[in-house]
């Protein structure tokens, strides 16, 4: 089987096959790639029906620029150990960044693992070392990292000490945003259920319903603005 990373060849391959129906196994045999390959190709990216072969490249060529830098840092990095930054300064902005984070409905330490991992010039950080930045209990982080990986928010990864570390990158917010559409979408689809339980038109059902085409406009909404930004070059991005 080749080895390496895939190609945007490979990739426009995937997409191609999963317009055709496809199961990632058949997929990985015309790769001659393994089916773990391509079923993690395609979940990270967005799933079987978002999943986009440009917008997957880009992302990849994007996590490929990350890891060339969290690698400079050195693993788990802190913010305050390079480029001649005040640590105070620095963690007062990440407690700052931990409070927004929580206004916005994130529980506080999994508000603070998220504000570690992005002040963390690696991006990643393993369980010892949140513990130690954050004094707490290592059964406190355990729950936060699990919390954060169900919201698609962080990944978890091996570093060179066969350690887990769990990291974010730069299409946190695009697998998050996917997340948050896939879950109008069953919320979306409980409303149409309950309309026909109701009775379409009953008061009950008509707001059922509304909800339904709000929640649906919504998801559509989501995912085509993050479509649009896995669109965007890199390149661009700089520019």
């Amino acid at each position: 089987m080749p080895g390496g990373r895939l190609t945007h060849s490979d990739r426009r391959a995937i997409a191609a096959g999963l317009a055709a129906d496809l199961s990632y196994n058949e997929i990985a045999k015309r790769l001659e790639r393994p089916t773990s390959t391509v079923t993690r190709e395609v979940m990270r990216n967005g799933g079987p029906l978002a999943y986009r072969a440009d917008g997957a490249h880009q992302a990849a060529h994007r996590k490929a620029r990350r890891g060339k830098a969290a690698r400079a840092a050195g693993p788990g990095a802190l913010p305050s150990a390079d480029f001649g930054r005040d640590p105070e300064v620095v963690r007062a902005y990440a407690e700052s960044l931990t409070g927004i984070l929580e206004s916005s409905g994130m529980p506080r330490m999994m508000a603070g693992v998220l504000a570690c991992l992005y002040t963390a010039d690696s991006g990643g950080m393993t369980s010892a070392e949140l513990v130690a930045r954050l004094r707490v209990s290592p059964a406190s982080i355990s729950k936060a990292v699990g919390y954060l990986e169900t919201q698609e928010l962080i990944q978890r990864g091996r570093g060179p000490d066969r350690r887990d570390r769990y990291v974010v990158d730069d299409d946190v917010w695009f697998r998050a945003t996917l997340a948050s559409a896939r879950l109008n979408d069953s919320m979306a689809a409980a409303a149409r259920s309950g309309v026909e339980v109701l009775g379409a038109g009953t008061p009950a059902g008509e707001r059922l319903r509304e909800m339904s085409r709000f929640l649906d406009q919504i998801s559509r909404d989501l995912v085509a603005s993050a479509e649009r930004w896995r669109a965007v070059p890199p390149e661009a991005d700089e520019a």
